[in-house]
């Protein structure tokens, strides 16, 4: 296989990445300017960024489809380009979790989780940039323990997040709008380590 054709694949992981950073920048950028009235119009662009982020993924397989040699074996190419994907999907789920809840006012914890969840984006997106040269690089592993550690930063923050859901807020309804969206945060954060973990067990298969 051309040197082109095995740079395609890390190339699309990166490009996948990014639209994950978009995707995490957009939500925090609607939690922070948090207006009813403009939900549609947000969920509108996310989408967008969800579906040029599934057009990424299917090129990748439809290439992979054809190709006679890999760089890396196929079942880890899926698996991190899922996993990438799933990534962005999470990310558009929360906001159509506030929509369709009907949320009319933001929780004080909401953007220390997105503060989390951009720096673990932007995490993945260099863990990408380096992946291609995973036999060599230095930067691979403190970009996986980072994305680890953030992950379980996150972990934290929801089990308080929830607790102080269930000590505060009395309309049953609230609770149960808040819970779905503090667990779909927690999601994206979960899928951003399956990331890390998938390219960690793709090394030691491959090296």
């Amino acid at each position: 296989m051309s040197k082109k054709q095995d740079s395609f694949y890390f190339q699309n992981f990166i490009a996948c990445a990014e639209y994950s950073c978009q995707a995490a920048q957009l939500l925090k950028d609607v939690i922070e300017n948090f207006d009813v009235a403009a939900l549609p119009q947000k969920l509108d662009e996310i989408h967008e960024v969800e579906h040029a982020a599934d057009v990424k993924k299917h090129e990748l397989l439809n290439t992979l489809a054809k190709a006679f040699i890999t760089p890396i074996e196929r079942e880890d190419i899926i698996q991190v380009s899922q996993n990438m994907d799933d990534i962005t999907d999470k990310i558009e789920d929360v906001l159509i979790k506030i929509y369709y809840n009907r949320v009319t006012t933001i929780r004080d914890d909401v953007p220390a989780f997105l503060d989390l969840l951009i720096r673990c984006c932007q995490e993945v997106r260099q863990l990408m940039e380096e992946f291609a040269d995973f036999k060599r690089s230095k930067q691979i592993h403190p970009h996986i323990v980072q994305i680890n550690t953030l992950e379980e930063e996150a972990d934290k923050l929801f089990i308080d997040s929830m607790y102080r859901l269930h000590d505060a807020c009395k309309d049953p309804l609230e609770v149960i709008a808040w819970r779905e969206i503090y667990a779909y945060l927690e999601k994206c954060m979960d899928t951003c380590e399956h990331v890390a973990d998938t390219v960690e067990s793709t090394m030691m298969k491959n090296s």
